[in-house]
């Protein structure tokens, strides 16, 4: 693609057929294999993958208009060639395209930005999906042992009425805890009301 644009903003060699058929197979083959992964991810592939392949075709899809739009000008250019009888095709005459190139650098480094973006976001959700699965395992350990407890308080007598006495006084014990808090809560409320 840069040496296709190199070549529209130089004069004419006859060397455009040749990289243009080149880029028009390589677009259909990029076509080709997102069609390939957008098959695989509709077979049950994953978020991740999913953007991915959103990310893809829009590359595609970038590619695709950069080149029709690069050889709708070398048609152009070619077409006031011919028309005027030029030789030498003159790249200061043109200065409209070099605006244009400036314009679609600023575009490339917005596009550039935004992958960067997207990648971190990718990063980003990769790793709430690792920490999702980690607290899935943790919980499922902990119903483990909590039925495990149960099991084992039902058998031994003994230890029912130990277990018992621990949730007694834990219950005590947030008795506790939230008459202090609310003792203090009024206290201080009572010492606002009195500033």
């Amino acid at each position: 693609m840069i040496a296709y644009r190199k070549l529209v903003s130089m004069k004419s060699d006859g060397s455009e057929n040749d990289i243009e058929s080149d880029i028009e197979r390589s677009l259909k083959q990029l076509q080709q294999v997102n069609s390939q992964m957008q098959t695989w991810v509709s077979s049950g592939g994953s978020e991740v993958l999913s953007h991915t392949l959103t990310r893809h075709m829009e590359i595609l899809q970038d590619l695709t208009q950069e080149f029709y739009r690069l050889r709708s000008s070398l048609r152009v250019k070619q077409q006031h060639a011919s028309l005027l009888d030029l030789r030498d095709f003159d790249r200061a005459k043109f200065d409209v395209e070099e605006a244009s190139d400036s314009a679609d650098q600023a575009l490339l480094r917005e596009q550039a930005a935004i992958n960067r973006s997207t990648g971190q976001m990718d990063n980003v959700i990769s790793q709430a999906q690792a920490t999702l699965g980690s607290l899935m395992t943790q919980r499922s350990t902990f119903g483990g042992i909590t039925s495990k407890i149960s099991d084992v308080s039902s058998r031994l007598p003994t230890i029912n009425h130990v277990l018992s006495s621990i949730r007694r006084k834990k219950s005590m014990d947030t008795i506790i805890l939230s008459l202090v808090a609310s003792v203090c809560a009024f206290l201080i409320f009572i010492y606002w009301l009195s500033k």
